[in-house]
């Protein structure tokens, strides 16, 4: 028997959005907050409730999911939740952030009696809408396992990755992956349109062959078409492999070919794709 509790939801973007609605899909009532206002009335128009706060998700809510931009905005909302009236409480944190803050978040938590964990998605928006993504968590086996009846209601895979902050750098290897698989379609796409190749043609072999990935699924048509309307920022992208970096070089590990990714990803920003989904990565090849 599955609890029926209302969740919190704080941070209501693409992400946020999207879980939202597979919640109450699944018939689980949803709180939400942002400081976005119009993000707030999408939600209550789709039938969630609003709060006017972040606290007072966190008072009315024993589960309360993040999603939010980076560790910075994590750090910040958790500084304004009421922490001494969430005892028993756990907090789910699907934001894409850095490793270390969210084991320093778990263990502050922690002294605290709320639960933490780090509940890194794999997936587009789209993906998450369907409930077709991959969850990472890290946390204490208890928490994980208190929090596995939500998790599996987000998601089709979850996985145990170890101790808090453990899904994150799990999120980060496949974001370095997954993103350079996009990288590298839309080089293929790009080099096949310049030699003069019919781009959808291209992109059909492509998929027939042993170059195929996943991504040409999810992103193949998007270049093609020139259709950046996001299901994930490009932005955002380039934020996760600077954190893909820097978890390189704390590893003490090369990484060529994601410092290649980010010049990719800042030429697109440049060209003004910052909010576009991140199938734009094409533009740094086609505006160039």
């Amino acid at each position: 028997m599955m609890p029926d509790h209302t969740i919190g939801l704080i941070g209501i973007g693409l992400l946020g959005t999207a879980m939202a609605e597979r919640l109450r899909h699944s018939g689980t009532q949803v709180l939400g907050y942002d400081i976005v206002d119009t993000r707030c009335h999408e939600l209550g128009s789709s039938g969630g409730r609003v709060a006017q706060s972040a606290a007072e998700v966190a008072e009315e809510c024993p589960f309360v999911l993040l999603s939010l931009p980076h560790s910075g905005s994590v750090c910040e909302v958790v500084a304004e939740l009421p922490i001494k009236k969430m005892r028993n409480h756990t907090i789910i944190d699907t934001t894409t952030g850095d490793p270390a803050t969210s084991a320093q978040l778990a263990e502050s938590l922690e002294s605290s009696g709320i639960g933490y964990v780090d509940a890194t998605v794999a997936g587009s928006s789209e993906q998450a809408r369907r409930g077709d993504i991959v969850i990472m968590a890290g946390g204490k086996p208890e928490i994980v396992e208190k929090s596995r009846w939500l998790l599996d209601r987000l998601a089709e895979n979850v996985f145990e990755i170890g101790p808090a902050g453990s899904g994150a750098r799990m999120k980060l290897v496949v974001n370095l992956v997954l993103g350079l698989n996009r990288a590298v379609l839309a080089e293929g796409i790009s080099l096949a349109e310049r030699c003069g190749l019919d781009t959808n043609m291209a992109l059909e072999v492509l998929k027939a062959g042993a170059a195929y990935s996943a991504v040409m699924d999810t992103k193949g048509e998007k270049m093609v078409k020139g259709d950046f309307s996001p299901q994930a920022r490009l932005a955002q992208h380039l934020k996760d492999v600077d954190l893909i970096l820097q978890l390189a070089d704390q590893s003490k590990l090369p990484a060529p070919l994601s410092e290649t990714h980010r010049l990719l990803l800042q030429k697109a920003v440049k060209h003004g794709y910052g909010d576009a989904d991140n199938s734009a990565v094409i533009r740094a090849y086609r505006d160039a």
